[in-house]
């Protein structure tokens, strides 16, 4: 599947950061890992980590499906309210979701220390009301937030001028949040798995998956045979080609990013990202050398050359918004793409096996807003679940909930 258009920015910057063989024999392994994205690095990172024989195969470059086109906002926000998804739930699993959401935040700070040049930072995050007649529901999310706990202030209309600049009616100014570079980042784990002994391959195609009480077997588009004790399918959107039936739509998102701008440029927009209540939302933030990344204009466009034909377009639609929210800021656009992502009916991701596969069969689908910060709480539920202990998320991120 061609997940991406025009020229995602993550690629261009860093290239082909290493290369990882094609697999050539048979393997056997404790985990097999299929996709090499940042969900499939964070995965089979935590799993060697943890003492686990690893293999992942991926079928193109490492990186280059839907990571490569990621704009890699790192929240703890689900694109569901935390008001609503207790009205689904319960709020004592929604607020274990948030809150989860909040500590993969940290977790990832912490995993990224070691590699300094994956621009992990932590910024705060401006979530604003679009209309005034959204102005109640981002008042009601602040009070339940408020209310338990969370690391968030509320600023009415003058202020939310005074301080950023921005005519709205309201916003939640709230921590943590956090970017970071997804590519770099994906290829920095991978890197780690192979120098640790783990076993990383690319330009590998899985064509055919048959599970057993005992073990799974997984065969290439060569023949080559991956005899595993479990499977984690952690290859995106082209993950759903193993269920009976799609468990989520697909869409496709659009961006841009500007050539580096100076500090009083930036203005706090160095330290703090944006994005508003309405759907699909427009959102922007920095990176590590002064570029505004600005993303949003979400459309169900799934055919790649339709979403291809639309960048540009899209490009200049997201633009005019730029000018209406910062009439002042002087940006210079450097590249555009389009990505496409899934979202599930209630914006919570899935991790665990589906009764189609059986238990041996892991899924990893990280869709949402914030896949990033799913994938790293994936990594310890998987994990846990490999190694037969409970874990506090297990039923509600599983396909059960549905």
């Amino acid at each position: 599947m061609d997940l991406k258009s025009g020229y995602p920015y993550w690629a261009v910057k860093n290239g082909l950061m290493h290369a990882f063989p094609r697999l050539a024999s048979d393997q056997a392994c404790d985990v097999a890992v299929v996709g090499g994205g940042i969900t499939g690095a964070l995965i089979a990172d935590e799993l060697h980590r943890h003492g686990h024989d690893v293999v992942l195969v991926e079928q193109r470059d490492v990186g280059w499906g839907s990571t490569s086109a990621s704009t890699a906002l790192l929240q703890y926000e689900i694109d569901t309210h935390l008001v609503d998804l207790a009205k689904q739930y319960g709020e004592e699993q929604a607020l274990l979701a948030y809150r989860a959401c909040a500590q993969a935040i940290y977790d990832l700070g912490d995993l990224a220390k070691p590699f300094r040049d994956v621009e992990f930072a932590r910024q705060d995050s401006l979530y604003y009301a679009s209309s005034r007649w959204q102005k109640r529901s981002v008042r009601d999310e602040f009070e339940m937030r408020n209310a338990n706990g969370f690391d968030v202030e509320w600023l009415d209309s003058p202020e939310l001028l005074e301080r950023f600049a921005i005519d709205a009616p309201a916003a939640i100014l709230t921590r943590p949040a956090a970017r970071v570079d997804p590519y770099r980042l994906a290829y920095r784990l991978l890197m780690r798995v192979e120098a640790g002994g783990g076993r990383v391959f690319d330009r590998t195609r899985i064509t055919d998956l048959k599970s057993t009480s005992r073990g799974v077997r997984l065969m290439t588009s060569d023949g080559i045979a991956i005899k595993a004790k479990h499977v984690v399918m952690a290859a995106g959107y082209a993950s759903q080609h193993w269920l009976p039936k799609r468990v989520a739509k697909n869409r496709s998102s659009y961006a841009f990013i500007t050539d580096p701008m100076s500090a009083d440029a930036l203005g706090f927009l160095a330290g703090t990202m944006v994005w508003e209540s309405a759907r699909p939302y427009l959102y922007l933030r920095s990176t590590g050398d002064g570029r505004l990344l600005v993303g949003g204009d979400d459309d169900s466009v799934d055919i790649p050359a339709r979403r291809d034909a639309r960048v540009e377009k899209k490009q200049a639609g997201l633009q005019k918004k730029i000018a209406k929210l910062f009439p002042g800021l002087d940006y210079t656009p450097a590249f555009a793409w389009a990505g496409t992502f899934a979202e599930t009916q209630d914006g919570l991701p899935f991790f665990g096996a589906h009764e189609s596969q059986g238990p041996r069969v892991l899924f990893a689908m990280a869709y949402g807003g914030n896949g990033i910060s799913y994938s790293m709480i994936g990594a310890g539920l998987l994990r846990a679940g490999i190694e037969r202990r409970k874990h506090p998320l297990a039923g509600l991120f599983s396909f059960k909930r549905t």
